[in-house]
């Protein structure tokens, strides 16, 4: 099981957007800081709420998907049940959004201004049942960091 060190990476998240009031460019930071602190990943970002669609917003990985409609794939389904889902095998996932087929597990967060959701943190890897629950709480925490930061979303 690969294990990461989230009281680093949230303590390092904390340092980047402290006081920084753009929601890009934290995103931005938020999705390089997880893209290089947690192993057995293929894509790390986020989608933003906008005209009650999802948008892509900052990421690393290869291209993605523009818009997902709420309800739809496991991003979409996150935001219309406001809850973080964790998805160990993503084929097995009715109405999954292969925008990498060589993405087999995912973890979604969603990311909320006075719990209405405003986007989710979206991670995926090429393994099969990559994330547990200590990456749910680890990344749950990141993003109720972030969340601090997006004011302007």
């Amino acid at each position: 099981m690969l294990m990461t060190d989230y009281e680093t990476m949230n303590a390092a998240l904390s340092g980047l957007v402290e006081g920084i009031p753009h929601a890009i460019a934290n995103m931005a930071n938020a999705s390089a800081l997880i893209f290089d602190m947690m192993e057995g990943l293929n894509w790390a970002g986020f989608y933003v709420m906008k005209d009650g669609r999802l948008v892509l917003g900052p990421f690393q990985g290869k291209p993605a998907c523009i818009e997902i409609p709420i309800g739809n794939g496991v991003c979409g389904t996150a935001v219309s049940e406001n809850r973080t889902l964790v998805v160990d095998n993503v084929h097995e996932f009715e109405g999954h959004i292969a925008c990498d087929c060589a993405s087999n597990s995912e973890i979604v967060v969603p990311l909320r201004r006075k719990g209405r959701v405003i986007g989710v943190l979206d991670i995926d890897s090429p393994l099969f049942g990559r994330f547990d629950e200590s990456d749910r709480a680890g990344l749950e925490e990141f993003a109720r960091i972030l969340e601090g930061s997006l004011a302007e979303l």
